[in-house]
């Protein structure tokens, strides 16, 4: 995927909708071998995982969902709680499609519906790869909140909803612009892709949702990191974001993890540097 093109997955990767308990999971598959899960998050949708998913299929099974709420699946009117994403959402498609054991990648809320999915089913889980957000109530958390970039964690209901009604390019706009270390590597194609897909019917309200569960996501991930993760685990933060940060907050909850950082890049590391995003995941799934 280069700066001027939409984002997309493979042409060869199927599509398929899952229901869950009380959603609807859109969800893309491709490649062959042993399954890798990608999990996306806010201000984008499974197709970001592009250039990654090009890469893998080569020699893994690629699945990639959108998140309840989010992209093509289903705008649920509740539990956007990462514990029940993971549990009612991922492991139902996953046993659907007949996937046990996996590795997740997962980028920004998608990490914490990777923490929250690992937490919960251990055995299940080969490899984790976070990359760039932290985890309601894991480690530096408190400090994290006090920051002045992260006033959207708060912004929500009717009538923001209505603040937003027909202004959703120009919200979502405010994330890839003051979250980029150089803006224009989020190109237009992907903005007003993105974009569309949040404009549908529901899909704010979807997104406010999910930043709306960090509460009850606090209180899940410190009963959770009780018992830490003992799967080999990548924290990956973007040069000019989250940085080593991400490897903060991942010593606080797995007790084998590996730092790294994505170089040239903000939050958005798909669209800033997808080289050298794409050989870290790769060498860390590899090993």
């Amino acid at each position: 995927m280069t700066n001027a093109s939409v984002p997309a997955l493979p042409a060869e990767f199927r599509a398929q909708t899952i229901a869950t308990k009380d959603a609807e999971i859109h969800v893309r598959v491709g490649g062959r071998g042993p399954a890798v899960l990608l999990l996306h998050g806010y201000g984008e949708t499974g197709e970001m995982w592009g250039p990654l998913a090009s890469v893998l299929m080569a020699d893994r099974t690629v699945i990639v969902p959108d998140l309840r709420g989010l992209g093509l699946s289903s705008k649920a009117a509740t539990g956007y709680d990462k514990a029940t994403q993971a549990r009612e959402d991922i492991r139902v498609v996953l046993e659907k499609l007949g996937i046990g054991r996996c590795a997740i990648v997962a980028h920004d809320i998608g990490n914490m519906v990777a923490y929250a999915y690992a937490a919960q089913f251990p055995a299940d889980v080969e490899k984790l790869a976070v990359i760039d957000a932290p985890l309601p109530g894991i480690g530096p958390w408190e400090q994290i909140l006090r920051s002045p970039l992260l006033w959207h964690f708060n912004f929500r209901g009717p009538d923001a909803e209505r603040l937003v009604a027909g202004r959703e390019r120009i919200y979502l706009d405010r994330f890839w612009n003051e979250f980029s270390a150089d803006s224009k590597k989020f190109g237009e194609a992907a903005r007003a892709f993105y974009a569309s897909r949040y404009a549908a019917p529901g899909g704010m309200r979807a997104g406010f949702a999910q930043f709306a569960a960090f509460a009850q996501d606090e209180v899940d991930n410190k009963r959770f990191a009780e018992t830490k993760l003992a799967m080999p685990v990548l924290a990956l933060g973007g040069e000019n974001s989250f940085g080593a940060t991400m490897a903060v907050v991942m010593r606080a909850a797995a007790t084998d993890v590996t730092e790294g950082i994505v170089p040239n890049t903000g939050h958005w590391i798909m669209e800033e540097n997808p080289e050298a995003t794409v050989a870290l995941v790769r060498g860390f799934l590899g090993k």
